[in-house]
């Protein structure tokens, strides 16, 4: 049984949507839980063999590091593209509910920093989402004008997360 990332979503928010606090799914291949934190944000747990094909929607989010023998195609288009907030503004939105983290490693400096120039295909943050670190790679060239969220804190899908003038 493979599920992909909207299956997964989907599924998601229908537990949300009810009264059950956890839900576990086994199978000979892998065992996926789902628990509600007493928090805002959920808390999901992937254990075991699991395979999960990401969704066709996950714009430029290749997996850094995935557990055995996880499988996750290349990054396709991006569900809904990131909006413009004036002329020549362009904001980078999560492609998924996660955290944020600017920098690959707690001791190793920020992908980028407000004022950096990018460059389009390169690497300005990680998402990481049920325990797979998933790198955001910039859509446009320009000058990182804002970064409009703390590092390790949760984002949501569509949220945006820097803004960039682009050149």
């Amino acid at each position: 049984m493979d599920l992909d990332f909207s299956e997964l979503r989907q599924l998601v928010v229908a537990l949300d949507q009810t009264d059950i606090a956890e839900l576990t799914l086994k199978n000979p291949q892998f065992e996926l839980t789902l628990r509600k934190a007493t928090a805002p944000s959920q808390a999901v747990v992937l254990s075991s063999d699991a395979t999960i094909s990401t969704a066709a929607s996950m714009p430029s989010a290749t997996p850094m590091v995935a557990p055995p023998p996880v499988a996750t195609p290349a990054a396709a288009e991006p569900a809904t593209p990131p909006t413009s907030v004036a002329s020549d503004l362009y904001e980078i939105t999560s492609p998924m509910v996660g955290t944020f983290y600017r920098s690959p490693a707690p001791d190793e400096p920020p992908f980028v920093d407000s004022g950096d120039r990018i460059k389009s295909g390169q690497t300005v943050c990680i998402i990481e989402a049920m325990k797979l670190m998933n790198e955001l790679e910039a859509e446009v060239s320009g000058e990182i004008v804002e970064i409009l969220v703390q590092n390790a804190e949760p984002v949501e899908f569509g949220q945006p997360l820097m803004r960039v003038k682009q050149s």
